[in-house]
């Protein structure tokens, strides 16, 4: 049996008719006949909906009559956990389906400071290979070097070395920290070319070229602005930010706008029509073994830094996911191939203030220009008379000392940088190497951990900083919204912590469960279901996923 190439190619050719307008009725629910329950999927789906929160869940599942709608019909779990502290996308997708936290993973962060990295730049990014030469934190080659850890992918090539591993996402730090060290395919979206591209010397499968071509053509033209549902009508409110208004957009966008491409649904279209092509010449969950097939939806995250969570361009944008998962759940119905799903985010996200306290919520400002760690250095730097300015890091997160100070200098450094950073109101807390690393590693349900245990969770001694600043909860750690940065996350607080973790296999009973769980139980969950052993140390757990008689968790 084969994937329906006529319908993935349609997904991605969605530019020139309104989304919504001319819609096509929704995929009905699956049927229920359940496949023998003692054998594993063929096939296993994985999808991050990168910045995808338990809120924006809850706001919009009532709505959902497409691929979201078929999910709800297995294992819901509304309360699942990026449980470590630093909550971005490199993060967050190495824990999806490793088992493992930060620590562990050495993800602690999108970019963090090297000060041994063998060129000038020190910044250092998730997914690079900073050996590269004339390489930098902007300009690198993207790579797997930095992932400590083995994926599920590793896990199941490890039990059957015939198991195929295909990762599309786009965002190359997501395609790379799913995919793990060993995939057979890894393609992700490369803004430099505009197009879809893997690690070099990679052959490009026709699939991938198709797409590009059609990526091409729908950059070159016009889009036009897009319906408004009836739900998203009351959402409909335009906030000015100075540099960009936000809250009422339609995703409408000129030639040639690679930003409001990737900011709309067109490109997770792209995306998910590619992951379905790739599927279908592979013909992946038709032999022996059982694949793995690994989807990065990354235009929520676009949106929600672009305009923020509550507006019509994430309405919008949350409506129209919903029908192109459905449209892939129903590509994959059509191969007959028994398949398990599993959905969930790298990271959760916080709303721009400006609605925030339209809405009630006290304490929702943007960060003062005086946190970010270039002015607390300037005033360090002045307060000890220092040659240098000896900080480097952001508004929040962590901050790294110049190795040049010396012990004495280093010891004043920390304690004026503390005294500084503690006395501004929007703060919540400075924490340093040595409690982090002084605390226990963190147990029992994630929303009990103290902050200091949430930090530990991220902590890794050779990446992660000297201090760890804490904004207080719903501070936005940007300054000045612009065009495309107007909202973001990676805070210590649940909203960026939460997000949902949803299961779905032909034939289950599906149930919902009100208590927190975490990211990391999803790996071994997995494992369990495929009946193979997790080989590494991890930090989650294996969830029962079957009401049944027979336990996928031994």
């Amino acid at each position: 049996m084969k994937f329906v190439r006529p319908l993935a190619a349609a997904l991605a050719l969605t530019a020139a008719a309104p989304l919504f307008a001319q819609e096509a009725p929704a995929p009905a629910p699956a049927p229920t006949e359940a496949p023998a329950r003692q054998a594993p999927p063929k096939l296993v789906v994985v999808i991050s909906v990168d910045q995808f929160s338990a809120d924006l869940f809850a706001a919009y599942r009532a709505q959902f009559t497409g691929g979201f709608a078929r999910l709800m019909t297995g294992a819901v779990f509304p309360s699942g956990y990026q449980s470590h502290a630093a909550t971005e996308t490199c993060p967050g997708h190495s824990t999806i389906l490793t088992g493992a936290r930060p620590y562990r993973t050495g993800i602690v962060a999108n970019d963090w400071t090297d000060f041994s990295a063998p060129r000038e730049d020190k910044t250092v990014y998730c997914s690079e290979d900073t050996s590269v030469p004339g390489s930098n934190s902007k300009n690198y080659t993207v790579s797997d070097k930095n992932l400590k850890v083995p994926t599920l992918g590793e896990w199941m090539k490890a039990a059957n070395p015939a198991s195929r591993v295909v990762s599309v996402a786009g965002k190359d730090r997501a395609a790379v920290m799913m995919g793990g060290h060993k995939t057979d395919e890894i393609w992700w979206f490369w803004d430099k070319t505009k197009s879809f591209q893997s690690y070099a010397g990679r052959a490009m499968p026709p699939s991938v070229a198709r797409m590009n071509a059609q990526v091409a053509d729908q950059l070159s033209k016009p889009r036009d602005a897009m319906a408004l549902p009836a739900f998203c009508q009351s959402r409909d409110r335009a906030y000015n930010l100075g540099n960009v208004t936000v809250g009422s957009g339609r995703m409408a966008r000129k030639p040639d706008d690679l930003r409001g491409f990737k900011a709309s649904p067109d490109f997770d279209a792209s995306i998910v029509s590619l992951a379905i092509d790739l599927a279908n010449d592979m013909k992946l969950g038709q032999g022996d073994a059982t694949d793995l097939l690994i989807v990065g939806a990354s235009a929520t995250d676009y949106v929600g830094h672009g305009n923020g969570a509550g507006g019509t361009e994430m309405c919008i944008q949350m409506l129209a996911l919903d029908q192109t998962l459905g449209r892939l759940f129903t590509a994959l119905d059509a191969t007959g191939v028994d398949y398990a799903v599993v959905l969930t985010a790298d990271h959760g996200g916080l709303d721009i203030p400006e609605r925030n306290r339209d809405l009630g919520a006290t304490m929702s400002e943007r960060v003062l220009p005086s946190a970010h760690a270039n002015a607390v250095g300037k005033q360090v730097q002045t307060a000890l008379k220092l040659p240098l300015q000896p900080l480097t890091g952001s508004s929040f997160g962590d901050v790294y000392f110049d190795p040049r100070l010396t012990k004495k200098q280093h010891k004043a450094v920390q304690a004026e940088t503390i005294r500084i950073y503690t006395a501004l109101p929007q703060v919540e807390a400075v924490f340093t190497r040595a409690q982090i690393a002084g605390t226990a590693m963190p147990k029992g349900p994630p929303e009990t951990w103290t902050l200091l245990e949430r930090a530990r969770a991220s902590y890794e001694p050779s990446r992660s900083g000297d201090l760890l600043v804490v904004l207080k909860p719903r501070i936005m750690p940007i300054s000045s919204p612009g065009p495309g940065y107007a909202a973001t996350h990676g805070s210590i607080w649940d909203y960026d912590r939460r997000v949902p973790i949803l299961f779905w296999r032909k034939g289950m009973t599906g149930f919902e469960h009100p208590l927190s769980v975490e990211t990391v139980d999803i790996a071994p969950s997995l494992a369990g279901v495929l009946g193979i052993p997790v080989p590494v140390e991890i930090d989650g757990r294996c969830l029962d996923l079957d009401a049944g008689p027979e336990t996928t968790c031994k």
